[in-house]
């Protein structure tokens, strides 16, 4: 079985799928993808994600404001209260992107250390993206105790350096679609390298398909070409892919007491 460590399901075109999410879940449970981890990117926007989903015991939420939400200033109340919901497992998404909007780079600094801080309050992972912003972004894990909670850099691209100093604050690195991307090379090193109890598998549904289906929308149930691709790079069998990532994210999120 497989688990999709991320995904936006909120932000499905449901009119490729009959207008019902349960065809969605019903795709990725026929594909044994038994769990899903939904990832919220506005406050605003949670009510209406957690509605949606609230009736899939086998989809989990986070609570969060991407980095390039940031349309106003985080409010760590709200964020801490919205996130106390018995679905909610983690905090995120957060962190820094400078690729795309290395203008608001104080803003995104200001809500990454907020929501560590809920983070850390509530004793839940964090959920973090980060592209172009490596050194910012250790940083902050390391000034603001990040390592007390643990997490999940996502839909990882950076390097193995960062890879490395993750890991060794307690993070767990998480593979998507990019991965079996021809251009990915340097992606593909990195994710031969890191340990076997430090790696997840995710879509980020509804973005970034994997191959064979690359222009796309991506959906939970294609995991499982991400898993047959890391399972190449790495060496292994589809099967211990499936079952490493799955351990490690019942490790992290410790939903079993």
């Amino acid at each position: 079985m497989y688990i999709d460590s991320h995904c936006h399901l909120d932000r499905l075109d449901l009119s490729l799928h009959d207008n019902n999410l349960d065809n969605v879940i019903a795709a990725a449970t026929k594909a044994q993808v038994t769990e899903m981890l939904c990832v919220s990117v506005t406050l605003k926007d949670f009510p209406s994600m957690l509605e949606k989903t609230k009736h899939y015991d086998n989809v989990m939420l986070t609570c969060g404001a991407h980095p390039l939400n940031q349309e106003g200033a985080i409010n760590p109340e709200e964020l801490n209260k919205l996130a106390q919901h018995d679905k909610v497992i983690a905090i995120g998404e957060t962190g820094l992107d400078y690729f795309y909007a290395p203008e608001t780079k104080a803003l995104q600094l200001d809500s990454f250390k907020k929501h560590i801080g809920v983070a850390k309050a509530l004793n839940k992972p964090l959920i973090i993206h980060t592209r172009d912003a490596q050194q910012d972004t250790l940083n902050m894990l390391r000034q603001e105790g990040a390592d007390s909670v643990g997490g999940i850099l996502h839909c990882f691209t950076e390097s193995w350096e960062m890879a490395e100093q993750a890991i060794d604050l307690g993070f767990y690195i998480s593979f998507s679609g990019i991965v079996t991307f021809k251009n990915a090379k340097a992606l593909r090193e990195v994710a031969a390298l890191v340990p076997e109890d430090k790696f997840l598998i995710e879509t980020d549904a509804p973005y970034l398909a994997p191959v064979p289906h690359r222009g796309k929308e991506n959906q939970p149930a294609y995991v499982v070409e991400v898993a047959k691709h890391l399972a190449s790079i790495r060496g292994q069998s589809v099967q211990s892919i499936a079952e490493q990532s799955t351990d490690n994210f019942n490790r992290l999120f410790k939903r079993n007491g």
